[in-house]
């Protein structure tokens, strides 16, 4: 049987993406999941309404291959499914979600010209609301590009930029999520040390968090004018940003960025 979309590998992430394709895209019969956890794969696919494939199946039968392996397990993934791949008289495309794979790296493991999407997304994709870097090899098609985006389109923003920044940018996105739930955690803690329930100090936290950030791409506006615009002279707000600053709160978040591209960089090697 043929299928349109194929994931290999339904982890958090390839899971997340499944699901948002199975959103997207109709009938749910053109898509096939693959998993080394195979009850992990089938309650999966008994949820979306899709298919459960072998490893085989989905190299040699899909057109559109989503790689949900960890870096570390591409090369062996590549030695099982490369030799099906080059077999294929059809036409397929790879897209990639690993960290630190470039698509000159895929490609070479693959062994044939294939078009290659290489995805950088976060884990808000589970809830449609994530942040998807994408970049493709000269392979990829503008009709490729267009069923990907349509595909993806209740993941959440997409947007493509060059490969050398893929990971600079990822180390924004990717790693982001996890800083802002550090920062949502310490709000609430602050507003619990000050008297309020904790269900109720999580609650406004994550609020406040949503409305900022809705705010700040529905407006347009330069971060700091919007802080600006929170700052009444002499009043509450400067004095938690003067604490904020006190505690070089801008710098350690800086450092919290360039500490995880770094670390990107250090795992290519």
């Amino acid at each position: 049987m043929k299928y349109k979309f194929g994931f290999i590998g339904c982890g958090n992430m390839g899971g997340a993406l499944a699901q948002a394709v199975v959103k997207s895209v109709r009938p749910l019969e053109i898509i096939a999941l693959c998993d080394a956890n195979i009850e992990r794969a089938a309650a999966l696919a008994e949820s979306f309404g899709c298919s459960v494939a072998t490893l085989a199946q989905i190299a040699a039968d899909c057109e559109y291959i989503f790689l949900g392996v960890k870096p570390q397990g591409f090369a062996g993934l590549f030695e099982e499914i490369a030799p099906i791949l080059k077999a294929r008289k059809d036409r397929f495309v790879l897209i990639s979600m690993a960290a630190g794979v470039s698509i000159a790296a895929i490609e070479k493991m693959c062994g044939v010209s294939a078009p290659v999407i290489r995805i950088m997304p976060n884990t808000p994709v589970s809830v449609g609301e994530g942040m998807i870097l994408y970049t493709a090899n000269d392979a990829v098609s503008d009709c490729d590009i267009d069923v990907f985006l349509h595909a993806l389109s209740k993941a959440g923003k997409l947007d493509e930029i060059a490969e050398d920044k893929i990971d600079a940018a990822s180390a924004l996105s990717g790693c982001g999520p996890a800083f802002v739930y550090l920062f949502a955690e310490a709000l609430a803690d602050g507003a619990v040390e000050c008297g309020l329930a904790r269900d109720k100090a999580n609650l406004y936290a994550a609020q406040t968090l949503l409305g900022a950030a809705t705010l700040l791409l529905e407006s347009g506006k330069h971060p700091g004018e919007l802080k600006d615009a929170v700052c009444s002279p002499g009043g509450t707000t400067i004095a938690g940003v003067h604490a904020l600053e006190e505690s070089a709160f801008r710098s350690a978040s800086m450092n919290a960025v360039t500490a995880a591209y770094e670390k990107t960089l250090k795992l290519k090697k």
